[in-house]
Parts: structure tokens; C-alpha cells; sequence
């Protein structure tokens, strides 16, 4: 994807930035920028989130549906990711110009949630071969300021967070069919177990170096990143006072690369590890800022009247 026109001058302040482990924006190499996030803002969603990344603005909402299992996996459900990039995100978005970005975007998010390690399917079975939740992500570029695939994994694992799938009675019925009772009460719910899911961390190579949260000008100055997806840690998003869980050790659930360059064994060998640092602090900010949104909105709950309560 183009992004903006750098002189020649201004690639080698970059480039120098960084070899002196200094930005030109004051961060060091493994800082990240800035994130407002949001979570419950598409009223028509069982889940969304809004997460803005400097100029990188990142929509996503999760709606759920009954379907079918599939006959080799009985026992799991599905999950599947859409990318939309809007025109008014950069100029090169217009017409079709965003399809590549956004199949390559929504093809990494399927890869990094296909181990069982990532993200628990077994949670969205209803009723074993006959009947399972089927989630559809949907994501949508508002803006785009570098970074995207970060800010992307990032909101998608706030809206999961904020998913609530009704409960559902499930008896099977003479001739194999399966009847289905799902609850009316909004709040007679559950919430998805999302302490796994993986994030993505972006590394740009530039010059002998790598750095995290590249910005669209830094991007410019790079001919290849490095993008590495590792899962997280449930007991960020549990509360330590109620619930006891195991301390889990991060794993890769996908990795890959873009751009012309190459990387040398030593140098993928850092940023390797560079990225799991990167994906443990993120991890465990953004489970901090879920559970006191979570705790604000509980303390803010309204209350139903009626003749019937």
C-alpha cells in the first residue's frame, strides 16, 4: 500500500532515528503510540469495539448466528473474518484499491485463530454435529495512519471480549432434529473465554533494526516486516479476586512477512522475540482496560420496571 511521499533526506533522519534507538516521534523502538479504545458502541452487534491507534482508526462489530458444524469437526463452531476498507480511509482505498489489503488482512486474522490454542471453538457448540454458534467479525478501516494489523487484532479481541451469546436449550427431537430454545432476557447470557486470543505485532526492518508500531512514514522507510501472532494470557481478563486461573506461556499461532527484503537468522532470531515482549505488554494493558470498562459499565447497569419484574 502507497503511503506518504518522503525525501530522501527525511528517510535517512528516520533511518538514523533509529539506529540510536530514537524516533522521530520521541519513542523508542518497542513503544507504541497512543490507543483510545471503546468496546459496546454498534447497538445491533452481540459484540463491537472502536480502537484508534494515532491516525488509525479500526471499527469492528461480531454478529452471531445458528449454523451447522462441520461433519470433521462436530464438536466446534465457526468463526470467520471480513476487512472493509472504506475510501475515506486514504486515497488508495478508492474504487477497488483496498481488496488486496483487505484479503491479505482477513486471511492472517483466520490463520492466527485456527489452532485451538488461540481461540476455543468448542465454547460456540451447541449441540454435538447438529447445531453451533457461528460468529462473523466484521471489520472495518475507518482511517488508516500505519499499523493496521496490530490495531485490527487488537479491536477484534476487545469486541470478542464484549460478545455475549445468549443461552440456549437444546433437546433432540424424533427423526434427528434438534429444538432450540434461546432466552429472551438480554442479560440471561455468557461471555466468550478470549484470554488466548492472539495479537499481532508488526516489526519494520529499518536499516539493521526493528521496530514496533510502525507509523505511516516509518513503513515507507522499510522493505520488510515482520508480522508475528501470539496468543495471550487468560489471567490478564479474569478477575484475580473471584477466579483462579493458571498462568499460561505465550506461543506463536502464526507468522509472516511482506515485503521484498529478507531478514538474516539473527536479525528474525531478535525480532521473534522483540514481538513476544511487544504482545505481553500489550496483552495485559488491554486486559486491564477491558475489565475496569467492564466493572464501570456493571456499576452503571439500569435497572427493568415493570409489572412483570
Amino acid at each position: 500500500m502507497a503511503g506518504p511521499l518522503l525525501s530522501s533526506t527525511e528517510k535517512l533522519y528516520i533511518l538514523h532515528g533509529v539506529q540510536n534507538d530514537f524516533r522521530s516521534d520521541g519513542r523508542s523502538n518497542i513503544d507504541y503510540r497512543p490507543m483510545e479504545l471503546e468496546t459496546d458502541v454498534v447497538s445491533h452487534a452481540s459484540g463491537s469495539a472502536r480502537l484508534r491507534l494515532a491516525n488509525t482508526d479500526i471499527l469492528v462489530g461480531v454478529k452471531t448466528e445458528i449454523d451447522v458444524p462441520k461433519p470433521e469437526k462436530p464438536e466446534l463452531g465457526k468463526i470467520e473474518f471480513f476487512v472493509d476498507c472504506s475510501a475515506n480511509a486514504t486515497p488508495e482505498f478508492e474504487g477497488r484499491g483496498g481488496e488486496q489489503l483487505a484479503n491479505n488482512i482477513s486471511n492472517m486474522m483466520q490463520r492466527a485463530y485456527q489452532t485451538s490454542q488461540a481461540f476455543n471453538l468448542k465454547q460456540l457448540c451447541i449441540f454435538e454435529g447438529k447445531q453451533c454458534w457461528k460468529l462473523y467479525v466484521d471489520i472495518l478501516i475507518l482511517e488508516c495512519g500505519g499499523n493496521l494489523c496490530d490495531a485490527v487484532s487488537l479491536a477484534v479481541k476487545a469486541a470478542l471480549f464484549n460478545t455475549r451469546l445468549p443461552f440456549v436449550k437444546a433437546a433432540l427431537m424424533d427423526g434427528g432434529n434438534v429444538d432450540l430454545q434461546l432466552s429472551d432476557d438480554p442479560y440471561d447470557s455468557k461471555q466468550l473465554d478470549i484470554g488466548c486470543v492472539p495479537l499481532l505485532v508488526t516489526l519494520c526492518k529499518i536499516g539493521d533494526k526493528c521496530v514496533v508500531d510502525p507509523s505511516a512514514e516509518e513503513e515507507r522507510c522499510s522493505v520488510i516486516s515482520l508480522i508475528v501472532g501470539v496468543t495471550g494470557n487468560p489471567k490478564y481478563y479474569s478477575d484475580q479476586q473471584t477466579e483462579k486461573v493458571c498462568d499460561i506461556d505465550c506461543k506463536f499461532s502464526t507468522i509472516g512477512m511482506n515485503g521484498p527484503g529478507s531478514l538474516a537468522p539473527k536479525t528474525l532470531k531478535d525480532a521473534i522475540n522483540q514481538g513476544i515482549i511487544a504482545a505481553k505488554c500489550l496483552d495485559e494493558a488491554l486486559g486491564r482496560a477491558l475489565l475496569r470498562e467492564r466493572k464501570q459499565n456493571t456499576s452503571q447497569k439500569k435497572h427493568s420496571y415493570g409489572f412483570l419484574k
